[in-house]
């Protein structure tokens, strides 16, 4: 819903930077366009662009202050229930606006450090409490909404986005060895706390962080579901497990329609966005809909419109399908990568930032599918953990991503991280108790530490560039439980998503539910050529790449000769992965 960014003195500064904080605030007008506010006092500065979806008055303007409970807060996100909580808080507190944002305030003043786990919805938050001297950092469960951290002179500061943490100056950009290694093992994923920049770290998802002074911070981590069977649960059928996620899907559907302002969807045409259409429908609701479709190219479709055409038929949407050129797409690209708060390899970003943009000319919220695959298990991978034994996660992780031996052809060797520390953080997480199978231990590792950088972090990126909310209800905290103690045969059968495939099948047209997985189909970034090709092929061999010297002269050489003849273990271009480095390191003056 917005952009917040602030600084905390936490060193030897004397004073604050406040024009930091406004070149920082400054460069997310575009996540916040209805509006601009900031806030000092001592050695804390928040500032927030203000995107208008709940309370459009000037009441629910930000950083809000509230002077007699000695609180301010800078907050990114929605709270979905926060109707039922102020209801909660008004027996002790008198409300002045109709915003959710005030909520935030009077729970932390009822509830201190805990008031998080009262939330419900996405969200990113900078709450200073004056009276303690403590200024906390907040992500939701998920991290859905980012947060950006960067130590800068005896300064803390941080921003909904990477670049304009940059926009402040000061950040030390060389690259991390590491996040490198990251990135090119899971094809453009960097998990928290990293990046691709040393000087810039992400607060992780579902965690507090307390600045005070003279003290280290200190991280507590609020919520980690248990991917094991319950006993709650005992003796239900597979009947039993699809009335329950329907119920909590429903429920997860719902809670994303509250706004002041229309709420749309982002329809694929494939199951997930399918169903959201579908539970709406339930509601009563027809939202506005919207498709986007490409050239088809070299045997490959660009589109399709023939499933999404279905449902927004069906279920009698105000449909708005986006037929994009060849012409159009490499200055979009561009664009895209403009967007982007670190650099995302797949092809479908482009895609995004075209729908968004669209959608953008209609509505200010919309709902997407992203998570549904990490959730109920429906990449390719999901299907080998199925029926391998437990200590085997690893081993299908590894086959699904880059190896580290391949990264010795493809890294110079000044830039060889210590040691393999992708395979050791996937070890970390796949290890930890509280997984009953090998399936449960990768779903947990999708769902919490790669979703939040790869299709998370896509829809943020390309909806917030076009002042659009995104929410996502596979993402709903209560719905992850539940699916979190599915039997993993229910989410894995049928080639992945089983029940919600069986929920579809009960209120979808049945072609789009039995039908090969599909993604936002984008031809010319699969297959290579013309002006997007010369954008890779001239970012790539200019005398800042070569400078830089990440990749081996040899295996540039290679992509370069032959474009479009090496791909990714999950399908994407090569090339495109490792240009979409140097376009976004060019882009952002990154040395």
């Amino acid at each position: 819903m917005c952009g917040i960014a602030g600084e905390v003195v936490t060193g030897q500064a004397d004073v604050l930077d406040l024009h930091a904080v406004a070149r920082m605030t400054g460069a997310m007008r575009s996540r916040g366009p209805d509006g601009e506010g900031h806030w000092s006092a001592g050695r804390v500065a928040l500032g927030h662009r203000r995107l208008s979806i709940i309370d459009l008055s000037d009441t629910g303007s930000q950083p809000m202050v509230d002077a007699d409970l000695g609180l301010a807060v800078a907050f990114n996100g929605c709270i979905y229930n926060y109707k039922e909580l102020r209801a909660e808080l008004s027996d002790r507190y008198r409300f002045t606006s109709t915003s959710d944002t005030e909520v935030v305030l009077k729970a932390y003043h009822r509830w201190g450090e805990r008031f998080v786990e009262h939330l419900v919805g996405m969200f990113a938050i900078a709450l200073v409490d004056q009276r303690r001297d403590r200024v906390l950092l907040v992500r939701d469960r998920l991290g859905i909404k980012p947060l950006y951290v960067a130590d800068v002179a005896g300064r803390t500061r941080f921003a909904s986005s990477l670049p304009a943490l940059l926009a402040g100056g000061g950040v030390d950009t060389a690259l991390d060895p590491v996040g490198l290694h990251h990135y090119l093992s899971w094809h453009s994923i960097v998990p928290a706390p990293r990046t691709i920049l040393r000087g810039v770290r992400k607060l992780p998802p579902a965690t507090v962080r307390v600045l005070e002074p003279g003290r280290e911070p200190r991280d507590h981590v609020y919520w980690q579901p248990d991917y094991t069977r319950r006993p709650e649960h005992a003796g239900w059928t597979a009947q039993d497990w699809q009335e329950a996620v329907r119920d909590a899907l429903r429920t997860a559907v719902r809670r994303r329609t509250v706004a002041d302002v229309e709420v749309g969807v982002l329809l694929s045409g494939g199951v997930d966005s399918s169903l959201l259409v579908a539970l709406l429908a339930e509601e009563g609701q027809r939202p506005s809909t919207f498709s986007i479709g490409f050239t088809a190219r070299d045997g490959l479709d660009g589109d399709e419109f023939a499933y999404s055409d279905a449902v927004a038929h069906k279920f009698g949407t105000d449909h708005h399908q986006l037929r994009i050129g060849d012409d159009e797409l490499a200055p979009a690209v561009g664009q895209a990568v403009a967007a982007m708060s670190e650099p995302l390899g797949t092809h479908d970003v482009t895609a995004f930032h075209l729908i968004c943009r669209e959608v953008g000319r209609h509505v200010k919220v919309v709902q997407s599918g992203q998570g549904a695959d990490e959730v109920f298990g429906g990449y390719r991978y999901h299907q080998p953990a199925a029926d391998a034994p437990e200590h085997a996660a690893a081993r299908v992780l590894r086959d699904a991503f880059t190896d580290h031996d391949d990264l010795a052809h493809i890294l110079h060797p000044d830039w060889s991280a210590e040691g393999n520390p992708s395979a050791d953080l996937l070890a970390a997480h796949l290890d930890r108790p509280g997984a009953d199978t090998a399936l449960d231990a990768v779903l947990r590792t999708d769902t919490h530490l790669l979703m939040p950088d790869d299709p998370v972090k896509r829809v943020d990126n390309m909806a917030m560039a076009w002042g659009v909310e995104a929410r996502v209800p596979f993402l709903d905290q209560d719905l992850v439980e539940l699916a979190a103690a599915c039997p993993p045969e229910l989410k894995s059968g049928q080639g992945g998503k089983a029940i919600l495939k069986d929920i579809g099948r009960e209120l979808l047209p049945v072609e789009v539910v039995d039908r090969p997985k599909g993604y936002f189909p984008v031809p010319a970034l699969t297959r290579l050529d013309g002006d997007v090709l010369d954008m890779v092929r001239t970012a790539l061999s200019s005398t800042a790449a070569r400078q830089r010297g990440i990749l081996r002269p040899d295996y540039v050489k290679a992509l370069l000769d032959d474009p479009n003849g090496h791909s990714t273990k999950v399908g994407g271009n090569e090339l495109w992965q490792v240009g979409v480095l140097e376009l976004w390191l060019q882009q952002h003056g990154i040395a």
